[in-house]
């Protein structure tokens, strides 16, 4: 054996590495170079950001790749997004100029002729969205021996943005039905920064494999610079000064939209390259609008750019190219699409306006920076509320800065992540395989249907009397049909939606307009607006001009003036752990050496009034007779299951989701409602019967879960989004917070 993982790689890789002036292989390849060459297990690299994670597997695979091709493609590269493709491409591609080994960038972008030439000749590497490997096992079921029999390996980059989630499902189902073609199973290695659980992790990434999975972590650590500051923002709902709370007319708190936006656009102008996420596409838009405008009147243009998915994939390559320019200064804002693997180049800063959706979300936009070598990773956290009338103490407490700081230090103090949460029942997921299966097939009969589909891991857990359900569900809704010989074929109610090239995505996509200007695609909107209304796409305010439904097609032109909002979003769930860290933050005294004097004194302000109201001793406040605010301080799933179970109790309420719950009852006081609840706790419905009490709609989750029978979406329900036992703590939490002599107490304000 040779001495170096350095000297085991192939002579070209060694030259690129020389011509590219690398100073020493980061920790994490030096690991994984001789566990890949001389092991036989599958491989969870963990690894930070920028790290290195995507040559620490490709260098040793394409080292076996050149000394012993393949006669088939030889490597699946998964990636969850097409722009982390391009960008993995584009830098492969600089690796194997001077190999003979072949690579192929596979996704709806990319031109067919392309595709064929490379298929003609299916060698190398393949670097494919499971969307497009959907459409690849449906629709060339017969030719899979032939491009993937000799496949050694698969590398599915950015894991943590499948694991938990249907497109993980998916893309493990996918591998599992490529495995029946192969003699020797491929091996598997997951590339991660923010993982939860890793044993969770490890357990998706093996599936049904024979081969064990191994680990490998990265001992590198960088430093990390954070700052925070908060922003009381003019609110659209203000009905009178006196009925706000004092500390909303605070001038050392209040700041209207122009301050606001000149802060963060001075922070922008103090590095060469920011990244500025925020949480939704319209804020990422408004954020990229005024930036503009603020840069226009200092003639400073060009500099701002917006990136996320409803924009036309030319400008969003644009804003790319700006950060990975090393010539001038850039700055982008961007939702998820550039939290992921994208080689953004050197980048100074990161800013994050409001909490970050979560922990994992957090680390991997922290983890976007400090890429140069001894730099640290640096990221400015935005805190924003709006002052607008709050009705009860509830909308009173800064919920965002709470979230952020918890976030923030869940992972500093821990290093903990949220887990992923992986389904045991999958309908949607259940009904796309099954007729993903009879398509490539051409129809099955019954048993050999069920032997395709339930041989699959991630449906382990699916009973055959489920699945039965579902089939004859599917043929009564002639989604399904039988042949004269009696196999299952795909019926007249499905064949539109199958041979819709959407059917090979997992994940809901709304049907959209695309917004054209003078026949230059800007991006697309989910609503039709009305002819002469204003828009925001991006980063620019359009006129619409035209509205064409039958093409869904929006012409329009440049404008100034307010916009409509053009998208529609929805909550992220919460993890328990972050609710009651903040519930901690809360109600302590800790001060934190990173965020600024209007972030201290909205802090400050918020736990005095916690004290003062005495939520620092318990969690149920009276509000008027009768009526009640609860703070749970559990996770979404708790929650909302903690509310069916307030219903099944027969009281009333009004859920505002994900910190507190407004409850009206007949008790009169705080202890005749925690007695009821605690009789509720010794005497819990079965998760059926609670799951009887889901309106219709919460049942549809999945993409494909309206083709389900409602009894087996309400089985999946009861086992896959209730949470019982955290909600019957959070019901014990609340009898024991419970304490007599709140009358003697000041009431929230109302």
């Amino acid at each position: 054996m040779r001495d170096s993982p350095f000297d085991r790689l192939a002579p070209f890789i060694q030259e690129y590495i020389y011509r590219h002036k690398w100073r020493r292989l980061r920790d994490i390849q030096a690991a994984a170079i001789p566990a890949i060459l001389d092991g036989r297990d599958h491989i969870l690299i963990c690894s930070a950001t920028a790290s290195g994670k995507t040559e620490a597997a490709l260098l040793p695979i394409l080292t076996q790749l050149h000394e012993d091709p393949p006669s088939s493609i030889g490597v699946l590269y998964i990636g969850p997004l097409k722009a982390l493709i391009n960008d993995q491409f584009a830098r492969l591609d600089h690796l194997l100029e001077v190999s003979d080994i072949p690579a192929q960038s596979w996704h709806g972008d990319v031109a067919q002729s392309k595709k064929q030439r490379f298929l003609r000749r299916a060698r190398g590497i393949l670097q494919i969205t499971p969307e497009s490997l959907e459409a690849m096992l449906m629709r060339r079921h017969h030719e899979l021996g032939r491009l993937f029999g000799d496949l050694r390996y698969v590398v599915i980059d950015e894991a943590h943005a499948f694991i938990g989630t249907d497109r993980g499902v998916q893309v493990i189902c996918q591998l599992e039905r490529l495995a029946r073609l192969q003699e020797k199973p491929a091996r598997r290695f997951g590339l991660s920064a923010t993982l939860g659980e890793p044993q969770l992790a490890m357990d998706w990434l093996r599936g049904r494999s024979p081969l064990p999975v191994a680990r490998i972590d990265s001992r590198q650590s960088s430093s990390i610079q954070l700052g925070l500051e908060y922003f009381l923002r003019p609110g659209s709902e203000r009905k009178s000064h006196a009925s706000t709370p004092e500390w909303q007319s605070d001038d050392s708190l209040l700041a209207n939209d122009d301050d606001y936006y000149s802060h963060i656009y001075a922070m922008s102008q103090r590095e060469r390259k920011t990244l500025i996420f925020a949480n939704s596409r319209g804020a990422v838009e408004n954020i990229g609008l005024n930036l503009r405008r603020i840069a226009s009147r200092k003639r400073q243009t060009g500099i701002y750019h917006v990136h996320h998915g409803s924009i036309a994939a030319p400008l969003r390559e644009s804003a790319e190219a700006a950060m990975k320019a090393e010539s001038q200064p850039a700055c982008v804002a961007a939702t998820v699409t550039l939290e992921l693997g994208i080689d953004l180049g050197q980048l100074d800063q990161v800013l994050q306006v409001d909490a970050a959706p979560s922990v994992a979300s957090f680390v991997q936009r922290l983890g976007r920076s400090g890429r140069r070598e001894g730099a640290a990773s640096r990221l400015f956290f935005y805190s924003t509320e709006c002052q607008n009338q709050a009705k009860h103490f509830g909308e009173d407490i800064p919920w965002n800065l709470l979230q952020t700081l918890a976030s923030v230090q869940l992972y500093l103090e821990e290093k903990w992540i949220e887990p992923p949460k992986l389904q045991r029942l999958p309908l949607s997921l259940l009904y796309h395989q099954t007729m993903s299966a009879l398509y490539a097939h051409a129809g099955l009969r019954p048993p050999r249907l069920a032997q395709q589909v339930l041989s699959l891991s991630p449906f382990q857990h699916v009973r055959g009397e489920q699945y039965q359900a579902l089939l004859r569900h599917l043929l009564e809704i002639e989604h399904l049909e039988r042949d004269e010989r009696g196999r299952l074929m795909i019926g007249v109610g499905a064949e539109k939606l199958v041979n819709d090239y959407r059917f090979y995505a997992v994940f809901r996509a709304e049907e959209e307009y695309r917004v054209r200007h003078r026949s230059r695609e800007i991006g697309t909107i989910q609503a039709a607006p009305q002819i002469d209304a204003t828009l925001v796409l991006a980063g620019y305010v359009w006129r619409v001009l035209t509205v064409d439904e039958a093409r869904r097609v929006i012409d329009v032109a440049r404008a100034r003036g307010p916009q409509i909002p053009p998208w529609r979003g929805n909550g992220v769930p919460i993890h328990g752990r972050v609710m009651r860290k903040m519930r901690q933050i809360l109600l302590s005294d800790n001060d934190f050496h990173f965020i600024g004097k209007r972030a201290k004194k909205r802090l400050a302000i918020a736990r005095s009034a916690a004290q003062r109201t005495g939520l620092a001793e318990q969690s149920i406040l009276p509000l008027a007779p009768g009526r009640f605010l609860l703070f749970p301080w559990v996770g979404t799933p708790a929650l909302n299951t903690l509310c069916l179970l307030l219903r099944q109790a027969g009281l009333g309420l009004k859920q505002n989701a994900p910190y507190f719950v407004i409850v009206e009852t007949g008790a009169e006081s705080r202890e005749e409602l925690t007695s009821a609840l605690q009789s509720l706790r010794h005497s819990p419905p079965a998760a059926s019967e609670l799951a009887e009490q889901a309106a219709p709609e919460a049942l549809l989750i999945g993409k494909y879960d309206e083709f389900a029978p409602e009894a087996l979406l309400r089985e999946a329900y009861s086992v896959d989004q209730l949470d019982i036992p955290g909600a019957l703590d959070c019901i014990g939490q609340l009898r024991a917070d419970a304490m007599p002599g709140e009358s003697e107490r000041e009431p929230p304000p109302a």
